[in-house]
């Protein structure tokens, strides 16, 4: 690749061995390293900035070096760290590049910016082991074990030694070929992070993963997420209303900073804009008749808000239910108008789409103008795209600078 810069966690490893280890990295290891531009003691590292250019381009803007962080520097980074209760929609644009996101911790922040308001308390349970209605640092740090559980599963096979290293540079530590979760006999059907989380949280309870939460706890370093969450001694518990506000937080800044980026300035984004990243990351081969149908269709440029565009983004994260209630409604064998997609949307989700944005919608997608929209012109589609960078990325035709969605479950093919 020859962005990365030497790293030699033990003294040993070479430049060549290094960029070699992508060769046996998955796609979502793979973008993780081209983003991260920190590394302390053989561990890579995103910063808050890293992340969200992560979530909202295609590449890095710059190639990237990993620049080794000192332990004095790492402290320092930890002690501007804010509490959590001084958490903002603006907080990873104030931190910039002074914070430090493990791996582990990037593929969490991904299952939040694609979960429904409903299921932020379904997230906190799965973490608050003891149902106290707290989450301490120990409960929040079975997600490490439990994310490199599911990886070892779906590892490249190759040279063990290199991939000893690429789990020292995501995970922090060597770790063993010995199963801490159960898995004998169970399948190995793909399953998101989020199914996964929710399934093993509840696993670790009865296997020894808990018991080794003080061993995971003292092999890896701090970081500006845990210093956040747990404040910069560790000993502080987070409740429920401070977790909401940190994830509701995280998916109004993803999504102002994706607006402006179109805005220029404005209230508003073009219609045209709304339906470029709406579009993006999906299998339609050709989005021009999608821009072109829109066009003719919507001849005058009223804009998309910045509200109406957050409602829409809240909607897509409810999609699964909103399915549900379109099948209630035999959707999936049948088109349905505009007033039926909002009654169901609202059913669905508690959201109240306005008139334009639906419009809208519906000339992107009624690909055969009849006003109507089936399941294959949204759904199926809808389903697809919402990605941010675990797929093939197959440009459009730009008018603007393009941005992308998470896609639901952090499924990768």
């Amino acid at each position: 690749m020859g962005l990365e810069m030497e790293v030699k966690p033990r003294g040993t490893e070479n430049r060549t061995d290094l960029e070699d280890l992508h060769l046996y990295a998955t796609p979502r290891e793979q973008r993780f390293r081209r983003f991260a531009s920190l590394e302390f003691e053989g561990q890579l590292y995103m910063t808050p900035y890293d992340f969200i250019q992560a979530v909202t381009n295609d590449e890095p803007k710059h190639a990237k070096k990993w620049r080794s962080l000192s332990k004095q520097e790492l402290n320092q980074i930890l002690m501007e760290t804010p509490p959590v209760w001084k958490g903002s929609s603006k907080l990873f644009r104030n931190l910039n590049e002074k914070g430090v996101i493990s791996y582990t911790e990037y593929l969490f922040l991904l299952c939040i910016l694609t979960k429904p308001h409903a299921g932020f308390r379904i997230a906190f349970n799965m973490f608050d082991t003891d149902g106290n209605e707290m989450v301490d640092k120990k409960e929040f740090l079975v997600l490490q074990e439990i994310f490199r559980k599911k990886n070892e599963k779906r590892e490249r096979k190759g040279d063990e030694e290199k991939r000893a290293l690429l789990r020292l540079q995501l995970y922090g530590y060597h770790t063993s070929t010995n199963s801490v979760l159960k898995t004998e006999g169970e399948d190995l059907v793909p399953r998101s992070y989020w199914d996964t989380l929710r399934r093993s949280t509840s696993q670790a309870l009865f296997s020894d993963l808990a018991e080794r939460a003080d061993d995971i706890t003292s092999s890896l370093s701090d970081t500006t997420l845990l210093v956040h969450f747990f404040g910069k001694k560790g000993k502080a518990e987070l409740n429920f209303e401070d977790f909401y506000r940190f994830m509701d937080n995280l998916q109004t800044e993803v999504l102002e900073i994706e607006f402006l980026s179109y805005s220029n300035g404005m209230n508003t984004i073009s219609e045209e804009d709304f339906a470029h990243i709406l579009l993006r990351y999906t299998n339609v081969e050709n989005t021009s008749s999608y821009l072109e149908n829109m066009r003719c269709r919507i001849p005058e440029e009223k804009g998309i808000t910045f509200d109406e565009f957050r409602s829409f983004f809240q909607f897509l994260n409810n999609l699964e239910d909103f399915t549900i209630a379109m099948q209630m409604y035999n959707f999936a064998s049948r088109s349905i108008g505009q007033d039926e997609f909002k009654r169901a949307v609202y059913v669905a989700t508690g959201l109240k789409l306005s008139p334009h944005l639906v419009n809208t919608v519906f000339k992107i997608f009624d690909v055969d103008r009849d006003d109507q929209l089936s399941y294959k012109e949204f759904i199926g589609i809808m389903k697809d795209r919402l990605n941010r960078g675990f797929r093939g990325y197959k440009p459009i035709q730009r008018y603007t600078t393009f941005k992308s969605c998470v896609r639901k479950e952090l499924y990768s093919r």
